[in-house]
Order: C-alpha cells, then sequence, then structure tokens
C-alpha cells in the first residue's frame, strides 16, 4: 500500500496541471430532446437544450412564486443542501477521500448543524409570538446558542475521535473543505431568506437581475462574441458582458414598476399567528409610492419630459442591476477559476445544458450577501411590528416599566400632556 503521507506530500508540491483529474460528469440530456436536435451541430444543440430548460426553469420559478414565501423558502433550503452536496462530493473525488473514516457523516452532521443555528435564529426573529404560546419551543430559543454550539462542538469532538496516523494531513483538509463549503453555501442561502423577509421584491428583484444578466449576455455573446473577456472563462466575451449590462439595468427598472404596485411584492413577511400562516398586508412604504422626479436637463433635449413619475424603489433597482451584471459575473469567475483548477467542466450534470445546480446559482450567492448588505447600509429602519413582537415576549413587570419609560419620553418631547393617565 502506497504511503499516504508520502503521496500528500507529493500533492503539495504539484503545479495545477498535476491535480488529480475527477471523472467527468455523464450527459443527462433527455433522449426525447436528443432525439429532436440530432441533426444540428453542436453549438445550435446546446443552444436550444440550455433555452428549452432555461424556460421549464423560470415557469417553475413562477410557480413557486405563486405559492407562496414558504415555498420560495423551501425552495432556497432545497438548492442549498444540493450545491453544499455538489461541492463535497468534488473534494470527495478529488482528494480520493473514500476511506476517510466518518468523511461523509461528519460533513453532513456539521450541515444539519449550522442549518439548526441559522434557522433557528430566524424563528426567534420572526416567530416571536408563535413561539410564545408553546413552552417546549420557549426552552429552545431561549438556549439555542448553547444548543448550537453544542451540536457543533460534538461535530468537533467527533472529527478529532475519527483522526487515523496516515490521514492526518488528508483529514485537516476535508476538514476546511467542508467549513468553506459551508460558509458559501449555508450563510448566503440564510442571507437570501432574511431578504425575503423584507419584502418579496428584495428577493425577485435581484433573482431575476442575475438571471436576466445570464441570459442576455449569453445571448449578445452566442451572436455578437467576438473579444474574450478573461481567461477563466473564454466562452465569455466583452459583447456579450456589455450586451447583459445594458439589458439588466433596463429589465430591472421595468420590473420593479411592475412588482412595485403590489402589496404581495412590497410588504414584509410576517407570521401570523392566528391564521398559521405568512401574510403579505401592510401599508406600504414611502419606497413603493409614485412620486414625481424632476429630470436632469441634459436629458430633457433628449426625452422631452421636464418631470417622470416613478417609485423610489426604480432607483434602488439601478444598483441592485449594476452590480448583478458587472460584480456577479465575478462569481461565475471565481466558480470557473474553481473548476479549472481541479479539472471539471461543470459541478455536477444536474441540468442538461447548464451543469450543476452551483454552476447556475454561483453569482446569486454573491448577489444575496451584497442585497443583504444595501437594505441593512441604505433602506432598513427601526422595525414597530418586531420591536412590538419583543415586548410581547417581556414578562408583565418588564412590559410595565418599558411602558413607564416610554410615557416619560413623550412627555420630555411634549408628545403627550403631563396630566394624561396611562
Amino acid at each position: 500500500e502506497v504511503d499516504l503521507e508520502e503521496r500528500l506530500r507529493e500533492l503539495d508540491l504539484r503545479s495545477d496541471s498535476d491535480i488529480p483529474d475527477v471523472p467527468p460528469p455523464t450527459d443527462s440530456t433527455p433522449e426525447i430532446l436528443k432525439r429532436a436536435l440530432s441533426g444540428l451541430s453542436a453549438r445550435w444543440k446546446n443552444w436550444w437544450i440550455r433555452g428549452i430548460l432555461t424556460l421549464a426553469m423560470i415557469s417553475g420559478f413562477f410557480l413557486i412564486i405563486y405559492l407562496g414565501s414558504f415555498m420560495l423558502m423551501l425552495l432556497v433550503l432545497s438548492i442549498q443542501v444540493k450545491c453544499y452536496h455538489e461541492i463535497i462530493t468534488i473534494g470527495y473525488r478529488v482528494y480520493h477521500s473514500y476511506d476517510l473514516p466518518w468523511f461523509r457523516s461528519l460533513s453532513w452532521y456539521f450541515l444539519l448543524c449550522v442549518n439548526y443555528f441559522f434557522y433557528g435564529e430566524t424563528v426567534a426573529d420572526y416567530f416571536a409570538t408563535f413561539v410564545q404560546r408553546r413552552e417546549q419551543l420557549q426552552f429552545l430559543i431561549r438556549y439555542h446558542r448553547f444548543i448550537s454550539f453544542a451540536l457543533y462542538l460534538t461535530g468537533f469532538c467527533m472529527f478529532v475521535l475519527s483522526l487515523v496516523k496516515k490521514h492526518y494531513r488528508l483529514q485537516f483538509y476535508m476538514f476546511a473543505w467542508t467549513h468553506v463549503t459551508l460558509l458559501i453555501t449555508v450563510t448566503q442561502s440564510h442571507l437570501v431568506i432574511q431578504n425575503l423577509f423584507e419584502g418579496m421584491i428584495w428577493f425577485l428583484v435581484p433573482i431575476s437581475s442575475v438571471i436576466c444578466n445570464d441570459i442576455t449576455a449569453y445571448i449578445f455573446g452566442f451572436f455578437f462574441g467576438r473579444t474574450p473577456l478573461i481567461k477563466l472563462s473564454p466562452k465569455k466575451t466583452w459583447e456579450g458582458f456589455i450586451g447583459g449590462f445594458f439589458s439588466t439595468v433596463v429589465f430591472g427598472f421595468i420590473f420593479s414598476y411592475f412588482l412595485a404596485q403590489h402589496q404581495y411584492f412590497v410588504c414584509p413577511v410576517e407570521y401570523n399567528s392566528e391564521t398559521n400562516r405568512f401574510v403579505t398586508e401592510c401599508e406600504p412604504s414611502e419606497l413603493f409610492k409614485m412620486k414625481k422626479y424632476s429630470v436632469p436637463p441634459l436629458l430633457q433635449a433628449v426625452l422631452g419630459w421636464e418631470t417622470v413619475n416613478m417609485y423610489p424603489f426604480q432607483m434602488h433597482s439601478f444598483a441592485l442591476s449594476t452590480f448583478a451584471s458587472l460584480i456577479g459575473p465575478f462569481g461565475g469567475f471565481f466558480a470557473s477559476g474553481f473548476k479549472r483548477a481541479f479539472k471539471i467542466k461543470d459541478c455536477a450534470d444536474t441540468i442538461p445544458g447548464h451543469g450543476g445546480i452551483m454552476d447556475r446559482f454561483d453569482c446569486q450567492y454573491l448577489m444575496a450577501t451584497f442585497v443583504h448588505v444595501y437594505i441593512t447600509s441604505f433602506i432598513r429602519g427601526p422595525n414597530p411590528s418586531k420591536l412590538l413582537k419583543q415586548l410581547l415576549i417581556l414578562q408583565p413587570e418588564q412590559q410595565l416599566s418599558v411602558y413607564k419609560t416610554l410615557k416619560s419620553h413623550l412627555v420630555e418631547k411634549g408628545i403627550l400632556q403631563p396630566s394624561l393617565r396611562g
């Protein structure tokens, strides 16, 4: 038997070209499509396969939107698990980790632990009134972070106990691989759900902008592409990049105008403990009320308008669309570099013509982080509804103390008369 330590020492000294090959994914294209497109060249065959599957995925996405926010959360969770599985499988194959003790079990255990932590935080933030009615959940929420840490610590100890003399370095490689994968997939998907709770529009516009940029950049590059953009992705062109940018900005502006008209999309997603359902009913904020804006003098001569009516959110859509089309693709370039490092074309063969789920969502995770930071930096203010939920779970004497403090503050401000009795 070859000494594993020697093999790993050699692996450390190898160049990228010496990384062991990963078995290529199989062609998962349905037979009916293969037969229908058999007379086309490989280039056009891939065009049609990608196009048909793209339309199918977009149709399915619209259906899930219609089913509501809870189904969207389940979709995000399902995509997260599949992306995690694809990346872990690549590491499993690249480093030939077939004989590592407990490797796969621990990988899935850590995924469970991290999801338990993040989703527990979500329950504590957005389901306070629901938790208040159930004593068992109160215990879990009160000690949630301690329980989460204890669960992770158990996995950590299991990893240490699984260390085997001839496998040390490889086991630590895979331990690091697992944790980086958790950071990329679970943390980002948690931010996607946080964005969704701010209002479905903060979920749909960023995701749709990335999808639009991906599609239009591919179309412009397919028909007009001549100038290579980046060596990591030889098929990406400047023509596709620029065409995708302008198309995405226009799409984001129009799509935002449509969504901003409907409460279903603009209201924060809240859980109604009386009906046990998620609701999206509210008085729309100023972001989603039509306002009149003056057109800059330079554009007045071109457009012939002095003022224009639009929703303030449409201004924010420019920032979202710009990031999706200029910075978002770097998530794809990062993924391309990762795949080239390990000599693979796609992360998996889940979607014919597209590759794996991770191949479709490499830009979405970067976008999710930006949207979350954007909301917290420029949009989100004090949330009276969330504050009220937190007040309702306090003890009566704590609620009374808050009431007296608030009353005293309002009297000092002159909003209440000193003689007013509560």
